[in-house]
């Protein structure tokens, strides 16, 4: 029982995510030619455990603020509910978010002392994501920038220069979808939660714009992602087989059109459903397409 609610309070089906992005980046890499299995584990074991890390500390921060108080909870979004029912106390919730950290920074040593300092930006730049997203970076305003730089595009380059120890400007460009799809997938989760963040004081998008703008803006987002895998095969940055990330489109036109209605709780729901499909598959099939030229010689 207790097993249950940790896998619960840590959103073990949030992790999947994680998966997703350092095999977008390790098929980069190894696109190029460059592949060490061991590696690969190795980054995602790091990541898994940020990923766990920011679950936690989120879910600690929620319910000391408040916030989780007064959420309307979905498969989604609006937390665990863990705290708020007693089944879990606050201090091992933190605790437990902070070890897991801890844990994850021998790891970023290792890769820093055999790829060297190069990495180290984005090693920064992602714990900062991580530590300080909840209590500070959510109060700034655009708080899903950090959220698709810290889960979205860094993990990507990240697991792309551990296999190959550089940058190159295609992988940069190739991991501007995963921001934007990371980016909009807190972007939807925070609809239902717009007067509850204000009770924790987060400057979130639906909050600033309003519902009615967020929706829009969530759809010409959702619909760029899939323009930037278009012209970047047109202009020679993604293979052609990447094309096969479009397989996704008639799920985001599902949610986009149910974004639109989104004073409607099913409908709401509904969009939330479709957009995580978007978010994991669009980047798998894109990671696949990488293989799939790999394969065929492109």
């Amino acid at each position: 029982m207790k097993l249950k609610i940790w896998m619960s309070e840590i959103r073990a089906n949030f992790l999947p995510l994680s998966v997703v992005l350092i095999f977008l980046g390790t098929s980069i890499a190894w696109h190029e030619g460059s592949l060490n299995i061991f590696h690969a584990f190795l980054s995602l074991l790091g990541l898994l455990l940020l990923h766990i890390s920011v679950n936690l500390l989120n879910e600690y921060f929620d319910y000391k603020t408040g916030v989780d108080f007064h959420t309307r909870r979905t498969p989604f979004s609006g937390g665990s509910g863990n705290l708020p029912a007693g089944l879990l106390e606050p201090a091992s919730v933190f605790r437990v978010g902070v070890i897991s950290f801890a844990l994850a920074v021998p790891i970023g040593i290792y890769f820093l002392a055999i790829r060297g300092l190069a990495l180290l930006p984005i090693l920064l730049l992602g714990s900062i994501c991580v530590l300080l997203y909840t209590p500070f970076l959510s109060r700034l305003g655009w708080p899903e920038f950090w959220a698709g730089l810290g889960l979205g595009n860094l993990p990507v380059l990240g697991a792309y220069f551990i296999q190959t120890g550089h940058y190159t400007l295609d992988a940069v460009l190739a991991s501007i979808p995963s921001w934007i799809l990371v980016h909009n997938l807190l972007f939807l989760n925070e609809f239902p939660d717009v007067e509850a963040d204000g009770v924790g004081r987060k400057r979130t998008l639906p909050r600033v714009m309003g519902m009615g703008k967020a929706s829009r803006l969530y759809a010409a987002l959702t619909s760029a992602v899939y323009i930037w895998i278009l012209g970047g095969v047109i202009v020679g940055i993604l293979p052609p087989p990447a094309l096969v990330a479009l397989l996704t489109v008639p799920f985001a036109v599902k949610a986009m059109r149910d974004a639109f209605y989104w004073r409607e709780w099913p409908r709401l729901v509904s969009a939330m459903g479709s957009n995580v499909i978007v978010v994991l598959f669009t980047q798998l099939l894109l990671g696949l397409g990488y293989i799939l030229a790999k394969g065929v010689g492109l």
